[in-house]
């Protein structure tokens, strides 16, 4: 892979320490807006190449997620080659944090798949530029929990633009993956009225939902779940859930959930039109989470956060309207508001101030 000429990265950082196992890529797509901002993704890819193919699409997205929350952070992300399960230890996850901190600030971490409010704490132990952490230790605590808000934000509003009102009640949403996100998720669209359907490969979370809400409807996989008759399908496991095996398939009026990279490639956008699916960008609609460790930074507070995080409900109709007037799909649409505003305010940084 050339990764000059993959998308316009300005740093990949590629990290070993083989006395713990480490082997890490810390991608930075731009910091037009300032320093980048990502996770960190602790996953057992089947190469180098796999494993940098990934950092380099996940941390493009946390430049366009950053700038349509308008935040003044530009988009990283970071990946550790191994499996967690295996691997992860406190002596790596250390390593892992001076490699971090070597870049003295253009890239903060955080949580990703595989990382969690723990790894955080310890990869702060040798940096200043891990977000993610607990309450104990100064952060933020488990982001998931306004990442889940922001996509019900969207999901109401891709209501409104569907149906009329902003509202899931009386909706049936398939909800696929019940981890981190997903469980949240499940429980605001029951607080709000809706028929939870939903399906996970865990089988503790499965185990969860039958014990914290019994009243949602478990089907035994992904495909099941996107051919049932629901109006609302969520994907909220890993990426490339809309694919063209899948969407020939999917029963939903709709497409709004948590997962990163949610379109297998950029030519699922216009499937999903031409079947009359309306698909909220997931990067727009999942940024409750950068949202929360952004706002760690400068000092967490939790209600500045959830407030900023619920600005995802008008963030996401602004997007649908100029995706109408503009005669694009909505991902398109994104895309260029983003770009917009990296342009612009990016522009800005070259004004010399003394």
């Amino acid at each position: 892979m050339d990764v000059f000429d993959s998308d316009g990265h300005e740093q990949v950082v590629f990290c070993q320490d083989r006395d713990t196992g480490l082997k890490a890529i810390i991608g930075i797509y731009s910091t037009a807006l300032g320093p980048a901002l990502g996770g960190t993704r602790f996953y057992p890819y089947e190469s180098e190449e796999a494993a940098l193919a990934d950092v380099l699409k996940l941390s493009r997205g946390m430049a366009y997620k950053n700038a349509m929350a308008g935040l003044d952070l530009g988009g990283g992300k970071a990946v550790i080659w191994g499996d967690p399960a295996k691997l992860k230890s406190e002596a790596l996850l250390r390593a892992y944090g001076r490699f971090v901190d070597s870049l003295r600030g253009r890239y903060y971490t955080a949580c990703d798949v595989g990382t969690y409010v723990q790894d955080m704490d310890v990869v702060a132990r040798e940096t200043r530029y891990a977000t993610g952490r607990s309450v104990e230790h100064g952060g933020a605590g488990d982001s998931s929990v306004l990442t889940a808000w922001g996509v019900f934000q969207g999901m109401r509003a891709a209501a409104e633009h569907t149906w009329g009102t902003p509202s899931l009640a009386g909706r049936t949403v398939g909800v696929a993956g019940l981890g981190k996100v997903g469980k949240y998720l499940a429980g605001h669209l029951l607080d709000d009225g809706a028929t939870v359907v939903a399906t996970d490969v865990n089988e503790s979370a499965l185990g969860w939902a039958r014990a914290t809400h019994p009243q949602i409807e478990l089907v035994a996989d992904t495909d099941t779940l996107i051919a049932s008759d629901i109006d609302v399908y969520a994907p909220c496991a890993l990426g490339g859930a809309l694919s063209d095996d899948t969407v020939p398939v999917l029963r939903a009026r709709v497409v709004t959930g948590g997962a990163n990279n949610q379109l297998a490639h950029s030519g699922i956008s216009k499937l999903l039109e031409d079947r009359g699916i309306l698909y909220t960008p997931d990067y727009v609609v999942n940024a409750g989470g950068v949202i929360q460790v952004a706002d760690e930074i400068h000092g967490f507070n939790f209600e500045r956060a959830k407030l900023r995080a619920t600005g995802i409900f008008e963030t996401t109709r602004r997007l649908l309207q100029l995706a109408v007037d503009e005669g694009v799909p909505p991902a398109v649409a994104a895309d260029r508001l983003a770009e917009r505003r990296m342009a612009e305010v990016g522009r800005l940084r070259s004004i010399y101030l003394g």
